[in-house]
């Protein structure tokens, strides 16, 4: 359920963006047109000696200017654009060309067709209803036009073919016609694209928040059923290692050792999963620093794998205050426990600061990544190394990198083996104050 209100409100603040787009096209479309109509009026008047309403011509464009400045003043200023502003600004720009046509021959003067631009484009932007609207709007500016408009004195020189006025106009109404319609659909057309492929990664994005909700759910239960066995076998441990046997089996006694360590390893992985879902007394993160956190993830880490060789390196600089989470301890433990599993020999932790940004780097001496793993990293149980139920580990790495802010970042090494790269910003590390 509350992924699926994420998704809805995601989707309906990604057709509002599409909707912004739309307008800033528009109003891009809309300078064009205004350019057009200025060189259109100064090249008939002077230039082919057309007696034209200079004047009252070129206050109407002026008007045309003020209405495009104030959209693209509202759309710098973040806007919200709405459907019915896009039908206004379509019949802003009809109403200006049925004012520029009825000063420079009404119905006869073959910019007329402009009209099957603005049609084209409300059935492109808008909803069918606005489409017929506008459609019916332009024939009747058509027929007004043809009713009230005075045809411009100009020769009847049709016979000339494309040396006639009339002509030539048509050809360029054709021209301008087709190459607006090219440009300003094929944008619509990719503005479309960017929207689908963003709703597909947001249904992505909530499936698999909604399969970590499952998880969480199901290890919050599994956490409060391991509790008891596993407070069972550290008794039973501990009246083990008080027995006389023991003494005269040190192989045997390591071993009971061994056991006891593991046994209170998954007991704090337990108290982890229940602290992280709210049902201790610790309710909110401590403070520490950079430093301290990995000196003590580092030592945890040490003393509960058997690793033959470990290279720590920190490279962060002057230390800082963050919060001591859990879940990024978690994830951290993930990346190195996946670089343990392939290369139980040599494992590298290097920790750097770039900016304002922590960098973490976990190499190892392993296989690499194979080309199919590269293409699905990150997704859930995609791993390389073939039990049921593998492959979580980076799933919820990317998980929560992607909610911090931060990016993963995966590589094969030249040199052999793989490195995994974690880049968080430092803001969403700090404690916060409750």
């Amino acid at each position: 359920m509350t992924a699926d209100l994420t998704l809805h409100i995601q989707t309906t603040s990604n057709d509002t963006d599409t909707l912004g787009k739309h307008m800033r096209q528009l109003v891009q479309l809309r300078w064009l047109a205004v350019l057009g109509q200025f060189l259109t009026i100064i090249v008939t008047h002077f230039g082919f000696g057309v007696d034209l309403p200079m004047q009252v011509m070129l206050t109407v464009l002026a008007g045309l200017v003020v209405f495009n400045a104030l959209n693209e003043i509202a759309l710098r200023f973040r806007h919200q654009v709405r459907n019915a502003e896009l039908f206004m600004g379509l019949l802003v720009d009809m109403s200006t060309l049925t004012m520029q046509l009825y000063l420079s021959g009404g119905a006869t003067n073959p910019f007329v067709f402009l009209y099957l631009l603005q049609v084209g484009l409300a059935a492109v932007l808008l909803a069918q209803s606005y489409a017929w609207v506008l459609l019916g709007l332009a024939t009747m500016c058509f027929l007004w036009l043809a009713e009230a408009a005075q045809p411009l004195d100009l020769p009847h020189d049709y016979h000339l073919g494309i040396k006639s006025y009339y002509v030539e106009g048509m050809l360029i109404c054709f021209v301008l016609n087709a190459a607006l319609l090219v440009v300003f659909i094929n944008r619509i057309n990719r503005t479309h694209r960017e929207h689908d492929a963003r709703l597909a990664e947001l249904r992505q994005r909530a499936a698999e928040e909604e399969h970590i909700l499952r998880m969480g759910l199901l290890a919050s239960g599994a956490a409060h059923e391991l509790g008891t066995p596993l407070a069972t076998i550290a008794v039973i441990l501990g009246d083990w290692q008080r027995m006389s046997f023991l003494k005269s089996d040190p192989d045997l006694g390591e071993e009971v050792t061994e056991m006891e360590t593991q046994v209170k390893r998954c007991k704090a992985i337990v108290s982890g999963i229940l602290l992280s879902a709210g049902e201790t007394r610790g309710e909110s993160s401590g403070e520490t620093t950079v430093c301290e956190f990995f000196d003590e993830l580092i030592e945890e880490w040490q003393d509960t794998r058997k690793v033959r060789e470990f290279r720590f390196q920190n490279l962060f600089g002057e230390d800082i205050d963050i919060a001591s989470d859990i879940v990024l301890k978690q994830t951290i433990c993930n990346l190195l426990d996946n670089a343990l599993e392939a290369s139980p020999d040599w494992v590298e932790l290097v920790v750097l600061r770039e900016n304002d940004a922590l960098l973490v780097r976990v190499i190892d001496r392993g296989p690499g990544f194979t080309d199919d793993v590269f293409s699905r990293l990150g997704q859930p149980y995609q791993s390389t190394k073939g039990r049921p139920g593998s492959g979580l580990g980076l799933f919820l790495v990317f998980n929560v990198a992607r909610i911090l802010g931060g990016q993963v970042g995966a590589g094969n090494r030249l040199e052999g083996g793989a490195e995994i790269s974690l880049r968080l910003p430092l803001e969403a590390l700090r404690l916060k104050e409750v």
